[in-house]
C-alpha cells in the first residue's frame, strides 16, 4: 500500500471509507484533521466549535494539556500488563475514582458497553449470592428510550427497533417500564429484581430529564425492595450536569454506578463500575475480565481525569454556563425551537419539524462552522466540552439563531 503523493481532500477521504468500512454510522460529511480546545479542524483547513464533545467523551476539550501530558509520561514508562500483573496506576486510579464517585470499589473496564455489561453481571451475582434468588431466575428493570450500549444483551432491552431489529434471539430476564414512572417501576419490582438500571438523564433520547424526586423515588423503592440501584451516569456523569454524576441533583447514592466516555479524557477507552464492597464484592478471580481493563495508561490519564475534577473546577463552569446555555435556548423558544431540555451543558433542542429534520439542522450548522449531532426526529443534542468559554457559547448559540430564523 503506498502513500497518496498528495493530501487527500475531505471528499475523496469519504469516498475512501465507503468500500473498506462497514457502514454503522452516518457520520456528518466533515473529516476533521486536528483539535484542540473546543475547536476542530478539518483537511481543508476550516475551523468548528465542536459542540458534541464526543457525545461527552470530551468532556475536557480535545487534547487538554494535563491529559495529554499524564499520557505521555505514562508511554514512556508501561502501557500494558494485562491484570495477570499488578501494576503501580491502578491502586491510585481505583482510590482516586471511589473517593470522587462515594464508592468503596472500582472495577475498571473500557467501554461504555463493557461498563453495562459488568453491571448487569455483578447484579445478578449479588442477587444469588446475597439476596438469594434461585439461580439463573434473576430480572433486572430498566426503563423505556434507554440507551446502554450496542452489545445483543443490551439492544435485546432497547425499544428503539432501529438497534434491535435483526439482532435478536435477545438474552431473557429484563423488564422494561417507561421511564420516570415510580408507579410502573414499582409494580415490576418483585422478589426475582436483582437491580433497577437506569440513566438518570436519558441521552439518547433526547436528554430528556425526569421530574423532581423521581431519581430519590427510585432510591426508595430499590432500597424497599431489597435489589440493586444501578445509575448508568456514562454520558451524564463526570461534571456534564454541574454536579460529579447526576444523580447528586437528588444527592441520591445508587448502590452501582456505571462510568466511562469522559473517564479517559478523550485519549484512550476507560469506563469503570464503581459500587459498594457488599455488592462488587460478589467476583472472585476468574468470574469476570478484561485484558485492557486497568491497564496503566487508562489508569494513569483516568488518575488526572478525576483530579480535573478533583478541583471542582468543572462541575462550576458546567453549572454556570449551563444558565446561559438554557437562557440563550429560551430565547429561540418559537423562533424554530419548539421546546428543549438542559442540565448543565447539555441539552436537548427540538427543531420545528418544518424546518427540517435534526440531520438537516446539523449539516446546516456544520456548514457555518457548529457541530452538533441529531437524534431521533427533530432533535439535536447540545454537549460543548466544559472548557469552552462564555463568549464561545454565546456565539454558538448566535449561530444556532442565525440557522434557525434564516
Amino acid at each position: 500500500m503506498t502513500t497518496p503523493a498528495h493530501p487527500r481532500t475531505s471528499d475523496e477521504l469519504i469516498r475512501a471509507e465507503e468500500p473498506v468500512l462497514a457502514h454503522n454510522y452516518h457520520p456528518l460529511p466533515v473529516v476533521v484533521a486536528r483539535a484542540e480546545g473546543v475547536w476542530m479542524e478539518d483537511v481543508e483547513g476550516r475551523r468548528y466549535l465542536d459542540l458534541l464533545a464526543g457525545y461527552s467523551a470530551l468532556n475536557f476539550g480535545h487534547r487538554h494539556p494535563a491529559l495529554v501530558a499524564a499520557a505521555h509520561r505514562q508511554l514512556d514508562r508501561l502501557t500494558l500488563t494485562s491484570r495477570a500483573f499488578h501494576n503501580d496506576r491502578l491502586a491510585p486510579f481505583a482510590e482516586r475514582l471511589a473517593a470522587l464517585t462515594g464508592t468503596d470499589m472500582v472495577l475498571p473496564m473500557n467501554t461504555g458497553a463493557e461498563a453495562v455489561e459488568s453491571g448487569i453481571k455483578v447484579a445478578r451475582k449479588w442477587a444469588y449470592d446475597v439476596k438469594g434468588v434461585p439461580a439463573d431466575t434473576a430480572t433486572i428493570v430498566v426503563a423505556a428510550g434507554n440507551f446502554h450500549g450496542r452489545t445483543t444483551t443490551l439492544v435485546g432491552f432497547s425499544t428503539d427497533e432501529t438497534a434491535r431489529a435483526g439482532f435478536g434471539p435477545f438474552a431473557p430476564g429484563f423488564r422494561v417500564v417507561p421511564y420516570n414512572d415510580l408507579a410502573a417501576l414499582e409494580a415490576a419490582v418483585d422478589g426475582t429484581t436483582a437491580a433497577v438500571l437506569i440513566e438518570p438523564i436519558q441521552g439518547e433520547a433526547g436528554v430528556l430529564i425526569p421530574d423532581d424526586g423521581y431519581l430519590a423515588g427510585v432510591r426508595e423503592l430499590t432500597r424497599r425492595a431489597g435489589c440493586l440501584f444501578v445509575a448508568d451516569e456514562i454520558q451524564s456523569g463526570l461534571g456534564r450536569t454541574g454536579h460529579t454524576l447526576a444523580v447528586d441533583h437528588e444527592a441520591v447514592v445508587p448502590d452501582v454506578v456505571l462510568l466511562g466516555k469522559a473517564l479517559g479524557g478523550g485519549i484512550v477507552p476507560v469506563s469503570a463500575v464503581a459500587g459498594r464492597r457488599e455488592v462488587l464484592g460478589v467476583l472472585h478471580p476468574g468470574e469476570h475480565g478484561s485484558t485492557f481493563g486497568g491497564n496503566p495508561l487508562a489508569a494513569a490519564v483516568g488518575t488526572a481525569v478525576v483530579e480535573l475534577l478533583e478541583t471542582g473546577e468543572f462541575q462550576r463552569r458546567a453549572a454556570e454556563l449551563g444558565v446561559v446555555l438554557r437562557e440563550g435556548l429560551t430565547a429561540l423558544v418559537g423562533r424554530g425551537v419548539v421546546g428543549f431540555r438542559a442540565r448543565g451543558l447539555w441539552a436537548g433542542v427540538d427543531v420545528d419539524p418544518a424546518l427540517g429534520t435534526g440531520r438537516d439542522l446539523s449539516e446546516r450548522l456544520m456548514r457555518e462552522g457548529l457541530l452538533v449531532k441529531d437524534t431521533h426526529g427533530s432533535t439535536i443534542r447540545l454537549a460543548p466540552p466544559l472548557t469552552i468559554t462564555e463568549d464561545e457559547l454565546r456565539g454558538a448559540l448566535g449561530t444556532l439563531e442565525k440557522v434557525l430564523t434564516a
